[in-house]
């Protein structure tokens, strides 16, 4: 579970660094912009990523959330929860992805248009679950 302290860290940061496994074990990175959501820190990506298709076969992977200088950072160890269109009701889907959107840039000016161009996109919700938190902003 995502601590009070690493909640305020990743709200205030979205830098991020995401660690899958790739079928063979090596470690894939990927560089995110991330909030904090539900249980844990959230990024958004397309369906055709390396990391959502590591993350599909194996969920275990651990999140970087850096300050922009880099000098302070939070590291998650957990899994990832995946929210995508063909496993979530369409409400509970673009609910998500607005939620992401608007912790990190703000408001849209025109969720209508910001829907369609998250459905036509493939975009995918991913929340890395913390089972361990750790880092030098703790």
């Amino acid at each position: 579970m995502l601590t009070d302290e690493a909640r305020k860290f990743a709200s205030e940061n979205s830098k991020g660094v995401i660690t899958t496994f790739r079928k063979n074990g090596a470690a894939q990175m990927s560089i995110v912009v991330c909030t904090p959501l539900g249980d844990g820190v959230a990024f958004t990506t397309t369906e055709d990523r390396a990391k959502l298709i590591n993350l599909r076969r194996d969920p275990r992977c651990s999140l970087l959330v850096s300050k922009d200088d880099w000098w302070g950072y939070i590291v998650l160890e957990g899994r990832a929860e995946i929210i995508d269109q063909a496993g979530t009701p369409r409400d509970e889907y673009l609910a998500a992805c607005r939620q992401v959107y608007r912790q990190i840039s703000g408001e849209h000016e025109n969720w209508d248009e910001y829907d369609q161009a998250m459905i036509d996109d493939h975009r995918v919700v991913i929340t890395v679950v913390p089972e361990r938190v750790y880092g030098t902003a703790l």
